[in-house]
């Protein structure tokens, strides 16, 4: 067998090494129950990033920065052709596991690792990327660093985030640039394409016993907060027919809400109210200002757009509505996709194809270059947790797809 083999290549990815520096990387910001807090461009993580650019830099690749504090290791090619990039981010929730964002990051610093270790130079250049501000923790929005290298624009209209600190997204950047004055910074360059190796986050892979996952695309969603109101009054002597009670009307709405979509398969349907907000919030009070948070997903934009007019149909005198955020489904290559779907049958995982219903960096990627996904599976679907844990025979698999679907990919002229 030929060493320069994409399957040869990925046969030699190191299983032990991969889950060495994952381990190395949970230090920074490490916890006492095993979770890790790395929260971005914090003291923490310019610790983890001053690690990562050395071990970059003994292997010989070159280190670049941007505006927004982007990270890319490169690794040369034989051509100065747009490189062909993976990676994801190192920063993490409150407190968050060591696999998300982390895993597809030393996935692909072993990648380029073992062809170090093979003398193989390909020829595009291969970058790994590490995204600013993914979990959106810290400073809202998520995947701040993605969206701003798609749409540098964005960059200026996220200077003055705050953190709970009351600490600028404007002032963390100069900290980080101040710290690595010495790295070059560039401007957005074009990507041949973007791969990204993520841990599922959920449980389908666990449940249908595949150990890995080609990711078709990422469901759309839409967020709101509705505010229903009402008026205080004694809970022990306003009788129930004359009461204008923010709580009751606000159950009303959800239970009006929920069954809006109830047609939807239940395998479809991701419906979530997670915030809520009540006043006077006394046990002996009856409401009046109940607001409360709503996040709907799904794969299908008509679904999405359907949606939005029952939102609207739910307005009245004393129920207001406000979008937050909203965001049209993605849908990743088809040639990569295809491509990936080959990369398993060569190296005989038997894998499934889904939708991402959580957001990644990929999501922003797809409006620059042709982008997918690759997930391995997450133990009970568990993430954002320390509890987050998947099998070390399914990260090394994951990290072999990577490798060969990187030497392929790196090879077109």
């Amino acid at each position: 067998m030929s060493e320069n083999t994409p399957v040869h290549i990925a046969s030699k990815v190191s299983k032990q090494r991969l889950l060495d520096q994952l381990k190395q990387l949970a230090f920074f910001g490490a916890l006492d129950n095993g979770g890790v807090d790395r929260q971005a461009l914090s003291k923490i993580e310019i610790q983890a990033r001053r690690w990562l650019i050395d071990w970059a830099y003994s292997l010989g690749c070159k280190v670049f920065t941007d505006e927004c504090a982007n990270l890319f290791i490169r690794r040369e090619g034989q051509q100065d052709l747009p490189p062909v990039v993976t990676g994801s981010h190192i920063d993490t929730q409150p407190c968050g596991g060591n696999l998300d964002g982390c895993y597809g990051v030393i996935a692909g610093m072993e990648c380029l690792a073992i062809l170090n270790e093979m003398k193989i130079t390909t020829c595009r250049p291969i970058e790994v990327v590490v995204w600013t501000n993914e979990e959106g923790s810290r400073f809202s929005p998520g995947a701040m660093g993605s969206s701003c290298y798609v749409k540098p624009e964005l960059l200026q209209s996220y200077l003055t985030h705050k953190d709970i600190n009351n600490i600028t997204l404007k002032q963390a950047l100069q900290q980080c640039h101040q710290h690595f004055s010495d790295l070059p910074r560039r401007s957005r360059v074009p990507f041949f394409s973007f791969i990204e190796l993520h841990i599922e986050q959920g449980p389908v892979l666990e449940t249908e016993n595949r150990p890995l996952a080609v990711v078709n695309g990422i469901q759309g969603v839409r967020w709101y907060e509705v505010t229903c109101l009402g008026e205080s009054a004694h809970a022990g002597t306003t009788p129930m027919p004359i009461r204008q009670d923010a709580m009751t009307l606000a159950r009303f709405t959800v239970d009006q809400i929920e069954q809006s979509v109830s047609h939807l398969p239940v395998d479809e349907l991701r419906l979530t109210f997670g915030r809520w907000d009540i006043k006077p919030n006394a046990i002996n009070t009856i409401a009046s200002r109940v607001t409360f948070t709503l996040d709907f997903r799904h794969a299908n934009p008509d679904v999405l757009a359907e949606f939005d007019l029952i939102i609207q149909q739910c307005m009245g005198d004393n129920i207001q509505i406000k979008a937050i955020f909203d965001h049209e489904p993605v849908a990743f290559d088809t040639a990569l996709l295809s491509r990936q779907c080959a990369t398993a049958k060569a190296l005989h995982i038997d894998h499934l194809s889904l939708m991402s219903g959580a957001f990644h960096d990929a999501m922003h990627l797809a409006e620059h270059c042709p982008t997918s996904m690759f997930f391995v599976p997450s133990h009970r679907g568990i993430s954002h947790n320390p509890a987050e844990y998947t099998h070390p025979d399914h990260l090394h698999l994951g990290a072999q797809a990577l490798a060969y679907c990187l030497a392929e990919l790196a090879n077109q002229d």
